[in-house]
């Protein structure tokens, strides 16, 4: 029997319902709205796509969204004078630096730059302390890892006490989901194995997996005799392996493939994540939780 497919897309559109009522009811009730800055400099493709993507989302859920483009050649100091105008903006609640950045501007420098309370991202040292402690003391989730939980807690899989193994251990997806798992409370309180390119042995530990969260870059790296039978996968890989001539536009477009060989683990996993439609459509669905969260804080204080 097949696995249950976990549709990135269709959770990703249920909490952005969420959201959009969340926010109409803000501005009835306060008169405000989030408001979201994402600063792209240069003219990155890649990079332009994805603050489009953004902009997009934000302006769909209500939002007060501004994005600031700059010319490539911006100096770090320019750069860090437009962070702190929109730090002390009270009515921005989120900021973004698109990356990544040219080489002459020092990418640590300036996304440390951004206050810690409006860092819907996650990534100043400070967010990522407060995360590792958890409970309350949590400001915002990184949004990947947080939006590969709410896949899993969505489509019904218990994570209490169950054993999680993690392939790969990047700072952005490896680490933070990890460490979210195994924290005390609702959707984690699992027993957490983080796999990685050094680990021995690498089949037996995600054959143990009730949940295999697959996040290493490698296409395919995941054979189906690796995934334990009824297991949840989610396949946070994203390879482009070549192109292909699209059907409605005619124009070639990237042929994508996951760090799991989907057809045939679909044959033996409970649920399984699609590529592309599963982890993707969810990160700018959390980014845009987080800068309700930004200012629903605000509202608070």
């Amino acid at each position: 029997m097949s696995a249950k497919i976990i549709s990135g897309k269709e959770i990703a559109a249920q909490i952005r319902e969420e959201l959009r009522k969340e926010v109409a009811g803000m501005k009835e009730k306060y008169g405000v709205v989030p408001g979201l800055v994402t600063i792209l400099v240069g003219k990155n493709p890649a990079s332009v796509s994805y603050v489009t993507g953004k902009q997009k989302t934000a302006h769909e859920l209500g939002f007060n969204s501004i994005q600031d483009d700059q010319p490539e050649d911006i100096s770090e100091e320019d750069l860090l004078s437009i962070v702190d105008k929109y730090n002390k903006d009270p009515k921005i609640h989120g900021v973004l630096v698109q990356l990544p950045l040219p080489g002459h501007i020092n990418e640590k420098k300036i996304l440390n730059a951004i206050t810690p309370d409006k860092d819907v991202d996650c990534f100043h040292p400070v967010n990522v302390g407060r995360m590792m402690i958890g409970g309350d003391e949590v400001k915002f989730l990184p949004c990947t890892p947080a939006g590969i939980q709410e896949l899993i807690v969505r489509s019904g899989y218990e994570t209490s006490g169950a054993e999680v193994v993690v392939v790969g251990r990047s700072n952005i997806v490896g680490k933070p989901i990890a460490n979210i798992m195994l924290q005390k409370g609702k959707g984690a309180n699992a027993t957490v194995t983080v796999v990685h390119t050094g680990t021995k042995n690498l089949e037996e530990h995600c054959k143990r997996a009730d949940i295999l969260i697959v996040a290493a870059g490698v296409p395919g790296l995941v054979k189906p005799e690796w995934i334990k039978p009824g297991a949840c996968v989610i396949d946070v890989g994203v390879n482009r392996v070549g192109e292909k001539k699209s059907e409605k536009t005619g124009r070639m477009i990237p042929i994508l493939k996951g760090d799991v060989d989907f057809d045939a683990a679909k044959e033996i996993a409970g649920a399984i994540t699609p590529v592309p439609g599963g982890v993707g459509p969810m990160t700018i669905t959390m980014l845009m939780k987080n800068t309700v969260k930004a200012m629903k804080d605000t509202l608070k204080s």
